[in-house]
């Protein structure tokens, strides 16, 4: 089977995050969308997103099933979308589930108007705000640790360990001692060639996806997901930290999306609380405002290759956007810009070609290339952003 993940509004609603990549990159529990949707379908995956990134997120050639890349699967989905036929498509009221067409062609959402609808009643996991990844993110956890561990045997773990529950998983080749793990509350998934080192204390649910590092003396709570290739340290409570990022020392961080190519620096905390406990407000890049979160815990949302200095302090529902890079003392405000540089002092425009010659480095200590794909959708999100830099 070949499938094509599309992006529809969540795309804008779900920015910062998705300025760099499609809704289905966005990963959460474990797997990312379109990841989850490859195993479910034992399918070949693309997908259909905007001009910009189409050139490292291609579509999929002889796709004819389209299926919206904001929404995570489960039975129920899988079951109604294989018994669709040709020129049917699935809805949850006016939410376009997906489609599957009677020949190839590009995803095109107008298309569905000539298609037979037929509606899915049953509720179901969609991202449709940043928040959603930590807050959705135990219920993905879970569902990815059984699809990931079906009737598979977990490789042998250290008894210098002390274990408490049944439900951890470890890969082969992770290297795991005198940690202490309970899953009395959620399962504990540990990625091939990743390491947990002497003295950390993780609770589940956890996932450390495969050649990350859990430093020594970390702490670690439930609904949390580290990696692949990150390094952690310190204090870390229901977050979600994407890979090649690092949060490798103490301070805080809960409540938090940290996206790729991302360091928080030494003893850097978030607040996830505010003092009168009232409601937490995020900025939305859609209306160009603060909007309610309906939440009274929510703490960092941080865009790919931002990064802040040691002793940065975030205040309650703070946004990073891309490449933002944060530094001194004192709170920031709670909107920090895409390409900010600066702090509570104040902030200016991190030239793209200083931001270049900083990514190149990053890239090159994973032994990574740093290349004009990737130079042109930083090019193109640093056009987009421009009017969010009042400095």
């Amino acid at each position: 089977m070949i499938i094509n993940l599309f992006d529809d509004t969540a795309r804008l609603s779900l920015l910062p995050l998705t300025f760099t990549r499609p809704v289905a990159d966005l990963r959460v529990g474990i797997l990312t969308i379109a990841q989850k949707w490859a195993a479910c379908f034992n399918a070949e995956t693309g997908f259909s997103t905007i001009a910009y990134l189409a050139e490292k997120y291609k579509p999929q050639p002889g796709a004819l099933l389209f299926i919206n890349g904001s929404i995570c699967p489960d039975d129920g989905l899988q079951d109604a979308i294989l018994q669709l036929k040709p020129g049917e498509a699935l809805k949850k009221g006016e939410l376009l589930i997906a489609y599957l067409a009677a020949e190839t062609m590009p995803f095109e959402a107008a298309l569905v108007n000539t298609f037979a609808i037929k509606q899915y009643i049953a509720e179901f996991v969609r991202l449709v705000y940043p928040e959603d990844i930590f807050r959705l993110n135990d219920i993905e956890l879970r569902k990815d640790y059984l699809l990931l561990t079906h009737g598979r045997q977990s490789a042998a773990l250290s008894n210098t360990n002390t274990l408490l529950g049944e439900n951890i998983f470890i890969e082969e080749g992770a290297q795991v001692e005198c940690s202490t793990f309970n899953s009395l509350n959620g399962p504990i998934y540990i990625g091939k060639n990743s390491q947990v080192w002497e003295g950390s204390h993780i609770r589940g649910s956890f996932a450390l996806c495969e050649n990350s590092q859990v430093k020594m003396g970390t702490k670690i709570y439930g609904q949390t997901t580290i990696g692949p290739f990150c390094r952690v340290g310190g204090e870390i409570n229901n977050a979600v930290i994407w890979g090649h990022s690092s949060k490798g020392h103490e301070g805080y961080l809960g409540n938090a999306v940290i996206g790729q190519w991302c360091n928080i620096g030494a003893d850097s905390n978030n607040s996830n609380l505010k003092n009168n406990y009232a409601e937490v407000k995020l900025w939305d890049y859609e209306k160009e405002g603060f909007r309610k979160t309906g939440l009274q815990f929510c703490g960092l949302i941080m865009a790919d290759h931002a990064k802040c200095g040691i002793n940065t302090m975030f205040n309650t529902g703070t946004v990073a956007g891309v490449s933002a890079n944060i530094f001194g003392p004192g709170f920031p405000r709670n909107f920090i810009p895409d390409f900010a540089w600066g702090g509570a002092q104040g902030f200016e425009t991190y030239a793209l070609n200083k931001m270049f010659e900083t990514a190149k480095k990053v890239y090159e200590r994973r032994d990574l290339s740093f290349d004009e794909q990737e130079k042109a959708i930083l090019t193109k999100v640093f056009e987009l952003t421009q009017t969010h830099r009042r400095f």
